[in-house]
């Protein structure tokens, strides 16, 4: 008789703002739920939305710019049954956080889910980090991309190209690439234990970090970028969610170490219609 197997039920979605709430809500059926933040009445808010739309979820605390904060979060979602997904939201914008803050959070937090993440994956596992477009518009010399990607993780903020006291949309642009570029070199060792790895840029999503976005100082910008672009709209949470749900279901099995690019077409209208528009 062969040995009983833990069902594959649970999904990890960490940061429940505007697109983890979406994310939740869109592969929460028939799942064991694991919401985590680090903000506690959010958390709770968000827990309580899930119950009461039927679904099994849980919240923990966790702030992910702390190593031992993550990997708890990972051992307690390894107990609670195999791991389907975990998808990875958490983050700060440059409206609200200085550049060593976006360091810390978006850039050291996502290398924190990476490895803790990668110790309890099982065959079948697949990890989404939510990046942004703007790593997309970076420029980075080949040392510091080698840096972000391969460097152990205890060492990712030692680099004399990382400047906490830089204008935070520099260090945005920096952190999201460096997700990316995190995610590529990363896809080999979860390709080991049968496990895959993404990330999805969003662009211009209509969220409360977006809206404080639009009302700062690069509002005007952003604007003009959602105008350019092919969709001529701002994206919606439901359009990352959409996107998690592929990259962490059957039809992109062969999908790893990538970067699902989802802004409406921004990005490359910057590159062929910028010109043109002006």
């Amino acid at each position: 008789m062969s040995p009983q197997v833990a069902p594959r039920n649970v999904l990890v979605v960490i940061g429940t703002g505007g697109m983890g709430l979406a994310v939740a809500r869109r592969l929460a059926a028939g799942r064991r739920v694991l919401l985590a933040d680090w903000s506690a009445p959010g958390l709770e808010a968000a827990v309580g939305v899930l119950r009461g739309e039927g679904h099994q979820a849980e919240g923990h605390t966790v702030d992910v710019s702390q190593r031992d904060s993550v990997e708890k979060l990972a051992e307690v979602a390894a107990a609670a049954g195999r791991i389907d997904a975990v998808v990875h939201t958490a983050g700060v914008s440059p409206v609200m956080a200085t550049a060593r803050q976006i360091y810390e959070v978006d850039l050291l937090g996502t290398a924190h889910v990476i490895d803790a993440f990668r110790t309890v994956a099982s065959p079948g596992t697949s990890l989404v980090c939510v990046a942004s477009m703007a790593g997309h518009f970076a420029s980075l010399s080949t040392d510091f991309e080698r840096h972000l990607a391969t460097t152990p993780t205890g060492e990712l903020l030692r680099h004399k190209e990382l400047d906490a006291d830089a204008e935070p949309g520099l260090a945005y642009v920096v952190a999201k690439r460096g997700n990316q570029l995190r995610v590529q070199a990363a896809a080999h060792g979860w390709g080991a234990r049968g496990a895959r790895l993404n990330t999805i840029s969003p662009g211009v999503i209509s969220t409360p970090m977006g809206a404080q976005e639009l009302e700062g100082p690069a509002g005007a910008y952003i604007q003009a970028m959602i105008d350019l672009s092919g969709a001529r709209r701002a994206g919606t949470p439901d359009d990352i969610a959409s996107a998690a749900a592929f990259l962490t279901g059957p039809d992109s099995a062969f999908i790893t170490g990538n970067d699902l690019l989802v802004d409406g077409g921004a990005a490359c209208a910057q590159r062929w219609n910028a010109t043109t528009a002006a």
